[in-house]
């Protein structure tokens, strides 16, 4: 099956997992995927990927963090957003790099330097696409 855009299919699958309480979620792997994990872990928003090494297609496994006990247990990530999507591509200069709940999310951005945090771009002084917001 193709999925006209992959990357909004990555981030419905982790939504989905979330709101289900699942501890991981699997999905076919990309390399704009996996740098979009990495993001993630870096920023502290999920505990780890893997990347299998299955043919024809590798399978990315993202495992989810949540906080709190059992019954309280919230997900870390409480909002994903889809910016720029392969109808409408959004981009920004290095002057217009959003800011996401006042510093309290990241704005994930495909620029020339590869895929960076809003504040990597900023200190970069790099803009390009912006793929997506976590909250």
């Amino acid at each position: 099956m193709t999925v006209t855009d992959p990357i909004a299919d990555m981030l419905t699958r982790i939504r989905n997992a979330l709101m289900a309480g699942h501890t991981s979620v699997a999905m076919p792997s990309s390399k704009m995927k996996v740098a979009i994990a990495r993001i993630l872990k870096d920023e502290g928003f999920i505990e780890d990927f893997v990347v299998g090494d299955e043919r024809p297609q590798p399978v990315l496994v993202i495992r989810l963090k949540y906080v709190g006990q059992r019954r309280h247990r919230r997900p870390v990530i409480t909002g994903l957003k889809r910016v720029s999507k392969p109808g409408r591509r959004i981009y920004v200069g290095k002057r217009e790099v959003p800011w996401v709940l006042s510093g309290m999310g990241i704005a994930i951005l495909s620029t020339p330097k590869g895929v960076l945090t809003d504040q990597q771009a900023r200190r970069l002084g790099v803009g390009g696409e912006v793929l997506c917001y976590v909250w």
